[in-house]
């Protein structure tokens, strides 16, 4: 049997060689000594796995731009590996795709070690400014990494974000511009929690996913955190919306790469049989919830079925239970007539 790294390894390769870009040496620049993974996607553009949840990065004139942080355990490794990638060019700035610890835990020292592209003349009380790359995030990632006063908050406010744009204001989406390319972070309402976005890359034709795409799981919707299966079905068809495949029959290169929040380097296609899968699983639960069985008996007649081998587990911190009990409960208190008529 083939270990699951190597296959990750080998398909990091298949994937780089589509790409048209430097295929990852493995044991160098591939896989570094602190285990963290490193895959070429395009000319200056990686991905670190092993830190967390996935780490995108884009390098050129203007510095680095990272997408995540990871859970901060490895914020060392994380950096060195930005060093070996990008050389001396600044880190310019952070983009975060949700408020989880295992994508911002690191937020905090990288931030720390990069610098504004604006020059401020200095830092604030809290280093916020020239001495450290701001950290771009939606509104509701703000409030859930800090804390109303008085209270303790769950992060250090050098991990906050310091550039937002609100929903709740009608701000959608935020654009930047940096290394040649327009980049996009795109807000999706109450998918996998209140404050998920996407971040398009549109000259390297990259899509960094967060959580609302998985390869090596159910996905995860947090209800307390505002998180529904039907904000993830819509963020998964936006996703589909923004890429483009390759044409297998011209046997041409490329097409849009997808970086999830989890797993492996996907394209259009991936996206496309999980978006099926959770719509499947939402209707058969649906279908049940209107027949008037209760979470139990929908537990017992087994939604996932077909899938659950690919991305469920019995043990950990997100099962198939959970994922069933989230999809029910959401699905629950929604008035029927606000449902999507199963198909």
């Amino acid at each position: 049997m083939i270990p699951s790294r190597a296959l990750y390894s080998f398909a990091a390769l298949i994937v780089a060689l589509v790409a048209g870009a430097t295929p990852p040496l493995l044991g160098q620049q591939g896989r570094d000594s602190d285990d963290l993974e490193v895959v070429p996607l395009r000319p200056e553009f990686f991905m670190i796995a092993g830190a967390g949840a996935n780490i995108a990065i884009i390098t050129g004139s203007d510095g680095v731009v990272l997408v995540d942080t990871g859970s901060g355990e490895k914020s060392a490794q994380v950096l060195a590996a930005v060093r070996r990638l990008a050389g001396t060019l600044p880190i310019r700035y952070i983009i975060n795709t949700n408020a989880d610890r295992d994508h911002v835990g690191g937020n905090d020292d990288v931030s720390k070690a990069g610098q504004s592209i604006i020059p401020t003349g200095g830092l604030n009380e809290i280093g916020a400014a020239g001495g450290r790359a701001p950290i771009l995030a939606e509104e509701h990632v703000q409030s859930r990494m800090s804390a109303p006063t008085g209270e303790q908050a769950p992060f250090p406010v050098g991990g906050w974000p310091t550039v937002t744009f609100s929903a709740d204001l009608m701000e959608t989406q935020k654009d930047l511009y940096l290394n040649g390319q327009a980049i996009q972070t795109l807000y999706q309402p109450a998918a996998h929690t209140d404050g998920d976005s996407l971040v398009v890359f549109r000259r390297s034709d990259v899509i960094v996913t967060g959580d609302v795409f998985d390869t090596t799981s159910f996905p995860r919707i947090d209800l307390e955190k505002g998180g529904t299966v039907q904000g993830v079905i819509d963020s998964l068809n936006r996703i589909i919306a923004i890429a483009v495949p390759a044409i297998p029959l011209t046997w041409q290169s490329g097409g849009t790469l997808i970086v999830p929040g989890h797993g492996r380097v996907s394209n259009e296609a991936d996206v496309v049989d999980y978006r099926d899968m959770v719509t499947i699983v939402r209707d058969r639960i649906q279908a049940s919830i209107k027949k008037g069985m209760t979470l139990e008996q929908i537990q017992t007649s087994d939604p996932t079925k077909g899938y659950r081998r690919r991305y469920g587990t019995d043990s950990g911190p997100w099962t198939t239970r959970m994922f069933v009990e989230a999809v029910y409960k959401g699905l629950a208190s929604t008035p029927n007539s606000q449902l999507p008529t199963p198909k």
